[in-house]
């Protein structure tokens, strides 16, 4: 049995401590005064109503998240069906359309008498059977993005900026003009096994009943007495015994192994002697900050209620803004409330202050042709010198892709999650 610490408590790291508990010993370092991370579900009254609302990570589905349905099988969690639409609103032009259906897709009636989004639709049905040759064939470019994929095939600009990098956008909470940056085969890979490149036959998605919250007591359950909050960490430094974590207090504590389950800059920024590798790698994975907030403006989401969806998208005039998405909360999570529970990223200025709940910075993965370059590289610094790497940002920067990187990180000691659907498409 060997003793591990866990840096962070995120799906990555508490998935980590889940699966390592069972032969070994483990400890958990939280920063913060609660675990969690991205699981942020808050409760809000009003009216003297009582809501848990989610406001960081939210959804999964059926076809994309193989570890994480097993973890939630493991224990005992249940899942509840929810519908995964997407709108754009330009507010410049007032063009606005919910792709869920042909009624929510012509939301905006006079559509149907413009040729132009005719013209969008076209282009989709187009791009889609692109990508999807691309992707069954794979005849991949070496480290083309997504913007020059859409030149050499001659793609509109109307199509781009109201349709694929919107979507992209609010997917990776990032700006038109990093979407346009990003690896296209990483792009495409994603798309393609999220059923984003089809009309029809698209994944279940799902939600948490009660919130996504609801899963944090089951999962830890095993190593409940091993979790240590408000654990400000100074350094980690590696000996030949193992490893030697630094609390600013000045105290110290030693362990065989240590997964560091926070975000890659995090990471780097706590070891001590980082290797030239750890140093390299880390650092071509950046984080950004959004700005969420929770909140009941109505106005954040599209004029015409038809063209409310789960996901909204308003289009900003300066393409290298941050993502501005709502989530409209109430189709998620099946609220049936007079009350419009909204999160919003990154539009706090356009959000009436009297209809503010509460405010969050969440931090996201940056991806680009550099980024997924270093993904390929984990092998070089993850398990050397008694220190692993666990996070999102080795894969799509998701939940799921949390769990599948402790996973990982979990087989090198005979530690696995029971009962993982056959074909992972997580990636």
């Amino acid at each position: 049995m060997k003793k591990i610490a866990i840096i962070g408590s995120g799906i990555s790291g508490l998935t980590a401590a889940y699966l390592l508990s069972k032969k070994h010993h483990v400890s958990v370092f939280e920063k913060n005064a609660y675990i969690g991370g991205h699981t942020a579900t808050v409760d809000v009254t009003l009216e003297q109503e009582n809501y848990a609302i989610d406001t960081g990570f939210i959804v999964f589905n059926d076809k994309t998240y193989p570890n994480f349905l097993a973890l939630l099988s493991e224990i005992g969690v249940d899942k509840q069906p929810t519908e995964m639409s997407f709108s754009v609103q330009n507010c410049q032009t007032g063009l606005e359309y919910n792709g869920h259906n042909l009624n929510t897709l012509f939301a905006q009636r006079r559509n149907l008498f413009r040729p132009k989004f005719w013209s969008l639709i076209k282009e989709i049905l187009r791009f889609n059977k692109l990508c999807k040759q691309v992707y069954e064939l794979n005849k991949f470019k070496e480290n083309l993005t997504l913007g020059e994929f859409l030149d050499a095939h001659g793609f509109s600009s109307f199509f781009a900026e109201h349709y694929i990098l919107p979507m992209g956008a609010a997917i990776w909470s990032s700006s038109l003009t990093q979407m346009e940056g990003f690896e296209f085969k990483f792009f495409v890979k994603f798309f393609y096994n999220h059923g984003l490149l089809n009309v029809k036959d698209r994944p279940q998605w799902y939600v948490i009943p009660k919130g996504s919250r609801s899963y944090l007591t089951p999962l830890c359950k095993p190593f409940e007495n091993n979790i240590h909050l408000n654990a400000s960490i100074t350094s980690i430094k590696r000996v030949e015994q193992g490893v030697v974590i630094q609390f600013d207090d000045g105290t110290t504590q030693s362990f065989d192994e240590v997964v560091i389950a926070c975000h890659s800059d995090q990471a780097l920024a706590l070891l001590a002697d980082a290797s030239d590798d750890e140093s390299s790698i880390l650092s071509a994975m950046p984080y950004k900050a959004n700005s969420v907030v929770l909140h009941t403006d109505e106005s954040l989401l599209p004029t015409r209620k038809k063209a409310w969806a789960s996901w909204n998208y308003q289009l900003a005039t300066d393409r290298d803004s941050a993502a501005s998405v709502t989530y409209n909360m109430n189709i998620l999570q099946g609220l049936n409330t007079k009350h419009t529970f909204c999160v919003t990223l990154n539009q706090k200025e356009a959000i009436s202050p009297d209809k503010i709940l509460r405010e969050f910075t969440y931090h996201h993965p940056v991806f680009s042709v550099e980024s997924t370059s270093a993904q390929q590289q984990r092998e070089v610094i993850c398990g050397k010198n008694n220190t692993h790497f666990a996070g999102a940002y080795w894969h799509n920067g998701f939940h799921e892709d949390g769990v599948k990187s402790a996973v990982e990180v979990a087989k090198r000691f005979g530690c696995t999650l029971n009962n993982v659907i056959d074909g992972d498409l997580s990636d």
